[in-house]
């Protein structure tokens, strides 16, 4: 999916690129910036995994680049396996979440009161 990086709204478009003044109806943020790009890498050199690309010096804002694809983001269905069998294990290991909650009568058996 391809979310805001500000507030995480899902942009819905018929296009694969969001125009250069186009913005987030959440936040008002500008979509086609750095920040929502799939290129976009803060260790490389410009912050950009492309290496001809020129420096931009404002992260969020509106640019005129190229070579701007939007980030997809979301859980994948490999990221959704792997959280599942984590969780699995952790039940495996500390027992399910679905048992009931104790009762004042347990907590007073417990202490003797």
């Amino acid at each position: 999916m391809r979310r805001c990086h500000k507030c995480g709204r899902e942009w819905i478009s018929e296009t694969k690129v969001p125009g250069v003044k186009e913005y987030c109806e959440g936040c008002s943020a500008y979509l086609h910036c750095c920040l929502n790009c799939r290129f976009y890498e803060p260790a490389k050199h410009n912050q950009c995994a492309i290496p001809t690309t020129d420096w931009v010096g404002d992260k969020s804002g509106a640019n005129f680049c190229d070579d701007f694809e939007f980030k997809q983001t979301g859980a994948s269905a490999d990221a959704k396996d792997s959280s599942a069998s984590a969780r699995n294990a952790f039940e495996n290991l500390f027992g399910a979440s679905d048992q009931a909650t104790p009762s004042v009568d347990d907590f007073k058996k417990l202490f003797g009161d």
